[in-house]
């Protein structure tokens, strides 16, 4: 069994009792009308009638004024409720929007409401074994076999052979989480991991493909497109051919024949995920090529479907030298992709990490935000809590998310110059752009393996449909369809939780935008010098006389030039550098003053004591809700919050005692530090 999340399904019938519902259309129904229908009869168990003067609930299909075909309004006439939009995509999200406003109390007086960002997606990195590749959810819901749903990351990426049928094949579980997306507005998923492995490379073709189908079907359901992550060397290892060199005409047409049979049997597929040339995947550096034509020859495949080529930017060199300083990770999306700005066709869109190291707890943007003036871009996120917590620490990151697409890239004037607006005023055709997450799901019973960590999945789809909204605006929705057995109070108690939680991992965690302090591979729990001297080239850099990475054009990497002119000088200027990423840009000694008079040494010591403590009240803060809530969900957050506890405890006794030694200088308030 798996519990309700958002959508708590015997609450939303009790609040729906006496509702009746009239579905018009002006055209032929198409699978989404027919789950519309569904919706109403099966999950929320109310009458759906004929005849519209016998409904209070009317849902209206066809022609309106608005530009957009996924947008909807919601009003009151009389007594009834009208929710209206020119496609049955339009009004299903408002059907949705409906229930979710009669969970928070929210007015459906006149609710007119359209997505901010086109592309609105999650990517899974699920391994047709069953397993997840940085997942703390338990097993694959798309792949594994009925009955495996626990999986632990073995401390390798090796994928085990299935044979030909990979699939969980757990429809029940499939269209709740289908539902789950729709309700948060996301229109596309990638179900497969942007590492292909194993048989993950055949599930474009036959027999696979077929399988792929029945999944895409039910999302197709819910008006959700369907990706497959591909594997760029498929010509060779699946077509017999001696190359997958993207300029050959022989790659080009097996593409092309790929297409055209996957799009016959998929007529909505949304199209192909591609990580390429990046951490041992193949790609086109191998035959002399450029990332644009790689991409290129998908989307000419892709082209006369309709279908989109979306193309991750995250490449760099994965064996580079630490005793190199002038190497820098943090440049290789830049460096890799600036100069094909312009190149891409217009239906590939490139997908670019909102920072540029590696979803850290606290990064600047990338450059390639803004940075990019003639492409498509899709800004990427990570929900799955690689690096931060693994959903065993409590930390909701939409704080963090909002932070970044709210940043002034310094490319356009005024609002236009935000990350989020700037990807459409700067794209070839702006229905390719939007954003895109690492998801966090699992089979474990309440999908994320910490009940608390449901708030990401929520918040990014939320963040997405809607970008203007803040924080906490989206916590305190998902709390109160969430948890709608408690009173105020307990609200209270959850959100003051919630709330405070990214903070509180950044203070405890790795100092001032440093980043990589984490236990090789796993990324859970400290190691100082975990990554110091390894060939994935994130440093910190730390002696006896400072700490943080030199990216300055004056004495360092140069990093900071790849930023327009006014971000790059604030950035280059460590009396201008905000704070908060202030080691990311710039090497100082330990006793530099910050902005509010505090030297660094003194704030890594205050910030790692300040987060402990703040763990411990809400182990405190949690234990007022037993009995309050149900026994699985206390338990579940309960049992996560004493291992988050003694993980920020020896972050704090690692970190401080690692920089007491490197700097000599010892804490003003004199607490314990283990010398």
């Amino acid at each position: 069994m798996f519990d309700d999340m958002w959508l708590p399904q015997e609450t939303l019938r009790s609040l729906m009792e006496g509702r009746v519902f009239h579905v018009a259309s002006s055209g032929p129904e198409d699978r989404t009308c027919v789950r519309l229908r569904t919706e109403i009869i099966e999950f929320l168990r109310c009458p759906l009638v004929g005849d519209a003067s016998q409904a209070n609930v009317l849902l209206r299909i066809g022609d309106t004024a608005f530009d957009s075909d996924e947008a909807y309004t919601i009003r009151r006439t009389g007594d009834a409720i009208v929710i209206e939009g020119n496609t049955s995509r339009a009004v299903l999200y408002g059907f949705y929007a409906f229930l979710r406003a009669t969970l928070t109390g929210e007015s459906v007086d006149d609710v007119y409401s359209a997505p901010s960002q086109a592309i609105r997606m999650v990517d899974h990195w699920d391994q047709t074994d069953g397993s997840v590749e940085r997942g703390y959810s338990g097993a694959s819901i798309l792949f594994g076999t009925l009955g495996e749903d626990t999986w632990e990351d073995p401390g390798n990426f090796t994928v085990h052979d299935r044979g030909m049928d990979p699939f969980r094949h757990d429809r029940a579980r499939l269209v709740a989480y289908a539902r789950f997306l729709a309700s948060v507005g996301l229109n596309a998923v990638a179900i497969n991991n942007v590492n292909v492995r194993g048989l993950g490379a055949s599930l474009i073709e036959h027999p696979l493909i077929e399988q792929v189908k029945e999944v895409a079907d039910v999302f197709d359901e819910f008006g959700i497109a369907t990706y497959l992550s591909v594997f760029f060397g498929a010509p060779r290892r699946l077509g017999g051919l001696d190359t997958s060199d993207p300029l050959d005409p022989r790659v080009r047409a097996w593409w092309a024949a790929k297409a055209d049979a996957i799009y016959a049997l998929i007529p909505r597929f949304g199209g192909f995920l591609v990580k390429a040339d990046s951490e041992g995947e193949p790609g086109p550096y191998q035959y002399g090529r450029d990332h644009a034509d790689g991409a290129n020859m998908l989307a000419e495949a892709l082209a006369p479907h309709g279908g989109t080529v979306i193309w991750r930017a995250f490449v760099y060199n994965s064996s580079q030298d630490w005793r190199d300083r002038g190497t820098d990770r943090a440049r290789a999306a830049f460096d890799n992709f600036k100069a094909l700005d312009g190149r891409f066709a217009p239906n590939v869109a490139l997908q670019v990490k909102f920072g540029p190291i590696d979803f850290q707890n606290c990064e600047p943007l990338n450059t390639l935000i803004g940075g990019m003036e003639r492409t498509n871009v899709v800004i990427e996120f990570e929900i799955t809590a690689e690096y931060l917590g693994h959903q065993i620490d409590v930390n909701y990151s939409v704080p963090q998310w909002i932070r970044m697409i709210n940043t002034d890239t310094g490319h356009e004037p005024g609002e236009e110059g935000l990350a989020k607006n700037v990807i459409r005023a700067h794209a070839v055709d702006a229905g390719r752009t939007g954003f895109a997450a690492v998801q966090n799901v699992g089979m474990d019973r309440n999908w994320t393996g910490n009940k608390l960590a449901q708030a990401n999945f929520y918040g990014f789809g939320r963040m997405c449909w809607d970008d203007e909204l803040d924080a906490g605006r989206i916590l305190d929705e998902w709390i109160a369809q969430t948890f709608p057995v408690l009173d105020g109070e307990g609200r209270s108690i959850v959100r003051a939780i919630q709330a405070t939680s990214n903070q509180t991992y950044i203070d405890y965690t790795a100092p001032l935008g440093v980043g990589f302090m984490t236990v090789p591979h796993y990324h859970y729990g400290p190691s100082v010098d975990g990554y110091e001297y390894d060939r994935w080239g994130t440093y910190h850099f730390a002696d006896r006389d400072g700490v943080g990475v030199d990216r300055t054009q004056a004495t360092g990497t140069g990093y900071t030039a790849q930023y327009a002119p006014a971000l790059a000088a604030r950035y280059e200027d460590v009396a201008t550098a905000p704070d908060e990423t202030l080691l990311f840009f710039h090497h100082v000694p330990y006793t530099h003053v910050l902005h509010d008079g505090t030297s660094v040494i003194q704030h890594i010591y205050d910030t790692h004591f300040r987060g402990v403590e703040n763990v411990r009240g809400y182990v405190e803060q949690w234990d007022r809700l037993r009995g309050r809530i149900p026994d699985e969900d206390f338990d579940n957050v309960n049992e996560r919050l004493g291992r988050q506890l003694a993980s920020a405890i020896e972050w704090r006794d690692q970190i401080n005692t690692f920089f007491y030694r490197m700097s000599g200088i010892p804490d003003e308030q004199g607490r314990t530090i283990h010398r």
